[in-house]
């Protein structure tokens, strides 16, 4: 008995650091997905670096009292998987919403953004978001508008003044 609660007293520690050390968590409902789905989810999360796992939902629950991520425990009802990542903030909820647009029984329920516990809607705006190239882009676009536009005035000037000349 008291090896049993030792077990899982390391396994609430476990999650409580992997909870701490992830930059962004999401909590998803995956029942009536079929194995075969499941299997395609976590391949596309490894490859992402994301870690997908199911706990059972009282270990989770202590584990977001140990983290300060109380608000999390109110989506844990029911069979639940979580995604972890350490490096990427945005790869998580990205894969789960372009999962879940194809595979209406993923549910995304719920989500930890940084630290900070986020709703449904919030993890699946996040996952709207453009990735980090699409916004690098779209800000070296916006630099570059203003010089372009010059360029442009400059030859509509040349070319006003050749008109003229000849």
């Amino acid at each position: 008995m008291s090896s049993a609660i030792e077990q899982k007293k390391v396994l609430v520690s476990e999650i409580t650091e992997k909870l701490e050390k992830s930059v962004s968590t999401v909590v998803v409902d995956y029942r009536g997905l079929t194995v075969a789905e499941v299997t395609e989810l976590r391949k596309q999360l490894r490859e992402a670096g994301v870690e997908f796992k199911v706990f059972k939902n009282s270990m989770v629950r202590r584990a977001a009292e140990s983290a300060n991520l109380a608000g999390l425990n109110e989506a844990l009802t029911g069979p639940n998987a979580i995604a972890l990542s350490t490096e990427d903030v945005v790869a998580p909820a990205k894969i789960l919403n372009d999962f879940a647009k194809d595979h209406e029984a993923l549910e995304i329920k719920a989500g930890v953004i940084e630290g900070n516990v986020a709703t449904a809607e919030e993890v699946k705006a996040l996952a709207e978001l453009p990735s980090r190239e699409g916004l690098l882009s779209m800000l070296l676009s916006v630099l570059q508008a203003p010089m372009r536009n010059i360029a442009l005035a400059t030859k509509a000037v040349a070319d006003q003044k050749e008109e003229q000349g000849a």
